[in-house]
């Protein structure tokens, strides 16, 4: 046939003074009340702005861990999920990459046991409730490229023991590593150090911790030379005595925004206290806050420290402040909260955090979107995030349905920039191996994408030019703000059998194509959506929008609704639907309605048609409440009543046995 393609266009629907910054800050956490503090005159007022809240759980380290090279962890390899100390200590040791995940507590045996942690790999906790109890992550020398996240280590301390000067027994230690990122952990209870950075390791950002209830908390050094460069931001110290970091020998120490309260034993004079710049190290200290600490930061003679912006609340002994140490800036760029927000912020960001979870990176770790989704492993119950850069990706995607909880996001600032595309026709491989992405698993969100099977069949001539964009069979399938570009057959929402039951939900979503481009039996809410109707070069017929085979046991197939069918065919060329039958399957009663929807002149007065010898009279085919100039009601446009219209809304379409309500986040 002679095919007049239509547009590609995707449309879419529809510094003040520093006090001022803090008490907005504080305000819009609901933590805390800035008035308690008194602040230290800041260095530089645009120092003291907030840095935006979205930093708070990004999965890219930053500080020195960014440097050089940067410290990506174990992405590109394998996620695994692990219970047991026999899997975390095999996935953590094996020379391939790995991101391990932690769920619930793994305790150690025997008591103080070390996990040996090998180069390239990502150890993160799942939710809050990753922990590993009485044991130690050991990093051996010439380890490089760890990120430890989101758990607790905690409770191997020895009981009467606080000294803990006969084990050595830490929470993490690493010797002559580099590129380590230690983030949003918890540490407590641990004989030794929770924190031991040792024996000039390089690149290491320490950030988001709470370090509590320690003798020896946070140590930097065992050498002569000064070659470590370290970040350590945002941690919480609380009822800890020592080592608050004590860092020794660093070509560059840099602390901001720390949060140091409550120390334990406060009536040893010397050696209870804060941060301590010892040997020949270089600290900057920015904008911290200190709560009652006895020396809150000190220097030997042979060190350089400087100090700026912090807040000094009820603090004796040692303030030291001598040399010119380094500028920070000249390594990296970094925002500085204010200082008197440090509390409420740190009690609420350090530490585990539930919105923590796996991110694959594509391409920047993975290829390809299909070589992101082969390393989610079988049976995934835990999220796992596919983050997509913008570019196009020319590429068949195949989700299995053994791989559910999968987010695929596009992160460029439109859906257009990020395209999966294909251009394979039904004549190659059937309909369904024709689909550019194709979901088979439950429990997948697609954002921010768009889709696309861009097999030309003006240029060929072949008997089967069905070519999809997207297939799904999976249950509990949403689409936001995506678009699927295609002619016939381009976005396909099905189950794995007809008496199956799937579920999918699209909003703000863009659709295009001319032939059934809307399609399948399973229960689909189209909503706050552009459907576009696309001219075939027709005076008469330029195609069918849906092509619904609903099983007859189901009565919610398709739902239309607050949307917009737009087209440039001719007017009254288009028909809303016709019944599919697979097979001739009698079971297989299409139910389509299209409410409070615009439509464009271009349906037709009787907008619904036959389709294999089955009559669309026979189909459950409705209107309700529809504007725009292909709106008017004839005697061929079944209309809902106002009774029955409250049984068919988004929620009871979607609901199903499990309560299911993906549009509730919108409400």
């Amino acid at each position: 046939m002679t095919h007049l393609r239509g547009s590609k266009r995707l449309p879419r629907p529809g510094h003040g003074k520093v006090v001022a910054a803090v008490l907005g800050l504080v305000a819009a956490l609901g933590l805390g009340s800035a008035g308690e503090a008194r602040a230290v005159p800041q260095g530089r007022e645009e120092a003291a702005r907030a840095a935006p809240a979205a930093d708070r759980w990004t999965d890219r380290p930053h500080g020195f861990a960014s440097l050089a090279g940067g410290t990506t962890g174990g992405a590109g390899g394998k996620v695994v999920t692990v219970t047991d100390q026999a899997a975390l200590a095999r996935y953590a040791a094996a020379p391939e990459p790995y991101v391990i995940r932690v769920r619930g507590a793994i305790t150690a045996e025997p008591f103080g046991a070390a996990v040996e942690v090998a180069s390239h790999k990502t150890i993160v906790g799942v939710g809050t409730g990753g922990e590993l109890v009485q044991g130690e992550f050991h990093l051996a020398p010439g380890t490089h490229n760890v990120i430890i996240r989101n758990l607790t280590i905690r409770d191997s301390a020895v009981e009467g023991n606080w000294d803990c000067k006969d084990t050595d027994f830490d929470g993490i230690q690493m010797d002559t590593v580099h590129h380590v990122w230690i983030d949003h952990n918890r540490f407590s209870r641990i004989c030794d150090g929770q924190l031991d950075i040792r024996k000039d390791s390089e690149y290491v950002t320490v950030s988001y911790n709470r370090f509590e209830d320690n003798n020896k908390t946070f140590g930097l050094g065992w050498t002569s030379n000064v070659r470590t460069q370290i970040t350590v931001d945002h941690n919480w110290f609380r009822g800890t005595k020592q080592r608050n970091p004590s860092v020794d020998n660093a070509a560059y120490a840099h602390l901001y925004n720390n949060y140091l309260t409550a120390q334990a034993d406060p009536d040893d004079p010397v050696w209870t206290y804060g941060n301590w710049s010892r040997g020949r190290t270089r600290m900057v200290i920015e904008n911290s806050y200190y709560d009652r600490v006895q020396h809150p930061y000190q220097a030997d003679a042979t060190a350089e420290l400087v100090q700026r912006g912090s807040v000094l609340r009820d603090t004796t002994g040692r303030h030291d402040e001598w040399g010119a140490a380094f500028e920070p800036r000249e390594f990296y760029a970094y925002r500085l909260d204010p200082a008197a927000a440090v509390p409420a912020l740190v009690k609420r960001f350090s530490g585990p955090q539930r919105r923590i979870g796996t991110v694959l990176h594509v391409p920047a770790s993975y290829p390809t979107v299909q070589s992101a989704v082969d390393a989610v492993p079988e049976g995934n119950d835990v999220p796992v995030t596919i983050a997509v850069a913008p570019g196009t990706y020319r590429e068949k995607v195949v989700v299995p349905a053994a791989k559910p909880n999968i987010l695929l996001q596009g992160t460029g600032q439109n859906r257009s920039d990020t395209v999966i595309v294909y251009d394979t026709p039904a004549a190659y491989g059937g309909s369904t191996g024709s689909a550019t992405v194709r979901i088979a698993a439950n429990d997948v969100t697609a954002r921010h994408l768009t889709f696309v099977n861009d097999f030309d069949e003006a240029a060929h001539e072949l008997s089967g030019e069905q070519a999809l964009a997207v297939k799904t069979t999976g249950d509990r399938i949403v689409f936001e703000d995506t678009a699927f570009l295609g002619n016939q057959d381009t976005l396909m929402t099905d189950s794995p059998a007809l008496t199956t039951v799937s579920r999918v939900y699209l909003r703000d979503a863009y659709i295009e194509g001319d032939v059934d481009f809307v399609y399948g039996r399973a229960t689909t809410v189209i909503e706050r959506s552009v459907i576009r109707a696309l001219s075939r070069g027709s005076e008469t017929n330029n195609g069918y929008v849906t092509a619904a085979s609903t099983w007859s046991g189901n009565p919610y197939g398709f739902l239309i609704t607050r949307s917009r069918i737009v087209s440039d065919a001719p007017a009254g060329s288009v028909h809303l639907g016709r019944p599919w039958h697979p097979g001739g399957a009698p079971e297989a009663v299409a139910q389509v309605l299209i409410r409070d929807t615009e439509l464009p002149a271009a349906v037709k007065s009787a907008p619904w048609t036959d389709m294999g010898g089955f009559s669309w009279r026979d189909a459950r085919f409705a209107e309700y409440r529809n504007t725009g100039p292909g709106a008017a009601v004839t005697a061929d446009r079944p209309q809902l009543s106002d009774d029955d219209a409250r049984a068919h809304t988004v929620a009871a379409h979607l609901k199903g046995t499990d309560g299911w309500a993906p549009h509730a986040r919108h409400r």
